[in-house]
């Protein structure tokens, strides 16, 4: 075949190409954009009260945490680490969402922070973003406790006892999971490479319990996300196999229509005396 002939088949193929991600992107720029700032629009500054919340929290941690006192009560609230009792892990879990980690620029995680926890509530609701913000960090840091309780070995699964002292990932994990479940939800796959993808990356090229724990979080938030609508479909259908009872119909009262002259009790009296007056 010529190079002419190699050509001519390849425009199309590129043509196509081309067209199938400008429309990606331009619904992924609607989707994951556009649409929540017209909500933003309509429900003004209220519509951040959860991005505005979690960033005042790692603010607030992060500046106690510069003083030796404040340090320990920071890790007492929100320290979670994996040889810590189940109890008070999970006790920590929920302020452990505001306690930045020691090793990362903390401006550039409350960058993050704000607008993966903006995007969610504007596009999810508060509710759901609260959900899976929780459900990606606990299910992150349930799986790393089992990674030490499993030990070294395990086809690289297991941990050794030493990644049981290391702290828990703070907010990084929940800002993974809103992003990835935004990306699922929405059909994003762009934006589900930039999340998703660099956290496999990163797990291969720092093999540390964070970088595990937050392939955990993107897990657990494509799970959430497959099954983001099926709740109703699900209830819909349960209802649809339920036997439908039918209702007694309520026929109305019959009224009752005038007497015939016939029946009536003086026109009975009346053909007594009749007869009696004939005899």
């Amino acid at each position: 075949m010529t190079a002419e002939g190699r050509t001519l088949r390849v425009r199309p193929l590129l043509a196509r190409l081309a067209r199938f991600t400008g429309r990606t992107l331009w619904g992924e720029w609607h989707a994951i954009v556009v649409d929540p700032v017209r909500r933003l629009a309509r429900r003004g500054p209220s519509g951040l009260l959860l991005a505005f919340v979690a960033a005042f929290g790692v603010v607030f941690f992060h500046d106690i945490a510069q003083h030796p006192t404040g340090a320990l009560w920071v890790e007492r609230l929100g320290g979670v680490r994996a040889e810590l009792p189940l109890w008070l892990s999970l006790l920590r879990t929920p302020v452990s969402l505001y306690v930045p980690a020691l090793d990362l620029p903390v401006w550039a995680g409350i960058t993050q922070l704000f607008l993966a926890f903006a995007l969610a509530e504007l596009a999810l609701g508060r509710a759901r973003t609260l959900v899976i913000a929780y459900a990606a960090t606990l299910a992150g840091t349930l799986t790393a406790r089992l990674m030490v309780a499993l030990g070294p070995g395990w086809w690289g699964f297991g941990l050794p006892p030493e990644a049981g002292q290391v702290l828990d990932t703070g907010p990084s994990a929940a800002v993974v999971g809103l992003f990835t479940y935004l990306s699922v939800v929405r059909h994003a796959p762009v934006v589900f490479t930039l999340t998703g993808g660099s956290m496999v990356w990163e797990s291969i090229a720092v093999p540390n319990l964070a970088g595990r724990e937050h392939l955990i979080a993107v897990a657990a938030a494509i799970v959430l996300g497959l099954l983001h609508g099926r709740g109703e479909r699900l209830r819909a259908a349960v209802r649809s196999l339920r036997p439908t009872r039918r209702r007694p119909s309520r026929t109305p009262p019959s009224v009752p229509g005038p007497t015939p002259a016939a029946d009536r009790p003086g026109h009975t009296q009346a053909k007594v005396s009749a007869h009696s007056l004939e005899r």
